[in-house]
């Protein structure tokens, strides 16, 4: 069983891609960048801009009836490393907010530059239990 996800909680894509896709036991998520999906705007600092990409991450993940616990893994694009301790800072709160039990396996890159010349993207992967 395969289902495309769409939500307006999150920002449309801005390319030939999908923002998620259900796969039964397993959710993946399209990167998501800082955009407000209510404004089109992008926050200035780190900070706001990684919290922004968690909501919609979040909000992905919610159109698959998941919620942030069931996030396995994560992965971050970055522009700028240096960048690194606000990021987690942030990541922390957002996860420890929604109680998650354990933090996802993540993997963090640098990378030269990201659509719309934000400083973050963000693309998980949560997994849904046949309990």
């Amino acid at each position: 069983m395969t289902n495309v996800l769409s939500t307006n909680d999150a920002p449309a894509a801005i390319g030939p891609y999908i923002q998620g896709i259900d796969l039964g036991g397993t959710v993946l998520t399209s990167g998501q960048l800082p955009i407000n999906p209510g404004t089109g705007e992008v926050p200035d600092d780190i900070g706001a801009q990684t919290r922004q990409s968690l909501e919609n991450v979040k909000a992905v993940i919610e159109a698959a009836n998941l919620g942030v616990s069931d996030i396995v893994k994560m992965t971050v694009f970055v522009t700028d490393l240096n960048d690194f301790n606000i990021i987690n800072e942030v990541y922390g709160q957002f996860f420890d907010e929604f109680k998650a039990v354990n933090y996802p396996v993540r993997s963090c890159i640098q990378v030269a530059r990201l659509p719309k010349d934000v400083s973050i993207e963000i693309e998980a992967t949560a997994f849904r239990s046949q309990a």
